[in-house]
């Protein structure tokens, strides 16, 4: 299955503020039997229980809040809170939040859950435990406690430069329930709820959602990205009908630019899926890549219905140093860990494995001996990838 299956929603021209470009993605008919809203948890850190003796902890400022009937009847947004910096009252107590999972059910057809964050911790969780086998290279730490702690990077939107203004000055379509967000022409993110008025609410929220590395330092240091303009010819023009059927034309002809090169990085990339919760007819479950090394790799989280159309998305591309764990951990647990086996499978030696671990971060799973004898073996060629 596709990491991201967009059928249905059509594309609109985009809109520019320096390096960020929002294209709109639009519903011929909203969902109405399912609806979002937020929930304002507040500034600062928080903690959420993921599982025995397992916390997963980050900046999370909202929850969304899903209200679903299960017999097709159309379903109303409920308790929607916005607050503005103004109105927000400084917490009477310590700024940590506890959180009960990332998916907890409030009512018989009410889910509370944790956007993006969902995503994330699946990813944080991949091979967790560490190795399977207790081969001897592997240091202490990593058989007791496996990838714990484990720790990634990720910026706020108030932190790219850029992201914040484009989002303030967007001009929001009529039915549009989704964006697709880039920063220099590389898809950062996608955004899809079910109803235009649950957009039009969750719009703001994007500001506070996480972006990877790639992205900050995109929008960081690169210019600003051209406009698409439509152009119609003098020639054949000469009534408004024509016009109109001209101007269809190049919107046409931008949307199959834009969803056949565009975003096709991530809409035709495979993905594993697992499902987290079912709300009646509806599914919520979060993917991840294959991790392919030098390509673009996206995580996210969507709810489908029981005919797989998406009603629900959020994603998160990962940066290539995030796609390199990722990918040597996958290498491993299918080798069973063994070091050997899993450098044959890629082609290299032992020591430039245990190496390439060691600049992926992972150093630390392996003795410290024997990451020492890597280095020593791999002599000038230290570095190589």
């Amino acid at each position: 299955m596709t990491a991201m299956d967009l059928t249905g929603l059509d594309t609109r021209p985009s809109q520019v503020w320096g390096a960020v470009r929002l294209v709109p993605l639009v519903r011929p008919a909203p969902v109405e039997d399912l609806r979002l809203h937020p929930r304002i948890l507040g500034d600062g850190p928080a903690v959420v229980n993921v599982g025995p003796r397992t916390d997963y902890f980050s900046y999370i400022p909202h929850a969304f809040v899903a209200d679903w009937n299960g017999d097709g009847t159309p379903a109303a947004a409920y308790g929607t809170q916005l607050a503005t910096a103004a109105d927000a009252a400084p917490p009477a107590s310590a700024g940590l939040r506890f959180h009960r999972r990332m998916a907890r059910r409030e009512e018989k057809h009410r889910l509370r859950f944790l956007p993006l964050h969902l995503a994330l911790e699946g990813y944080l969780a991949l091979h967790f435990g560490g190795p399977s086998v207790a081969w001897e290279e592997w240091s202490r730490r990593a058989l007791r406690r496996g990838l714990s702690p484990r720790v990634e990077q990720a910026y706020t939107g108030a932190q790219v430069t850029g992201i914040a203004d484009a989002l303030r000055v967007f001009e929001i379509h009529p039915g549009q329930c989704g964006v697709l967000l880039y920063v220099a022409d590389a898809l950062a993110a996608v955004f899809v709820v079910p109803h235009p008025d649950d957009y039009r609410v969750l719009h703001p929220t994007l500001v506070q959602d996480l972006y990877g590395e790639l992205v900050h330092h995109y929008a960081l240091l690169m210019p600003p990205v051209p406009e698409f303009r439509a152009r119609v010819a003098d020639e054949g023009v000469d009534s408004l009908a024509r016009l109109r059927a001209a101007a269809g034309e190049q919107e046409r002809a931008w949307a199959d630019f834009h969803d056949t090169t565009m975003a096709a990085g991530a809409t035709e990339q495979d993905g594993t899926w697992r499902t987290v919760y079912r709300m009646g007819p509806f599914a919520l479950a979060r993917f991840l890549p294959e991790f392919r090394p030098k390509q673009e790799n996206h995580i996210g989280e969507a709810i489908t219905d029981r005919a797989g159309r998406t009603v629900y998305l959020k994603s998160f591309r990962l940066s290539e140093s995030q796609v390199r764990r990722g990918h040597l951990l996958g290498r491993l647990a299918a080798h069973d860990w063994h070091l050997a086996d899993t450098a044959a499978g890629l082609g290299i030696d032992e020591a430039a494995l245990g190496l390439r671990l060691e600049s992926a971060g992972l150093g630390f799973l392996l003795r410290q001996d024997v990451l020492d004898g890597y280095r020593k073996r791999a002599g000038p060629r230290r570095g190589v990838q």
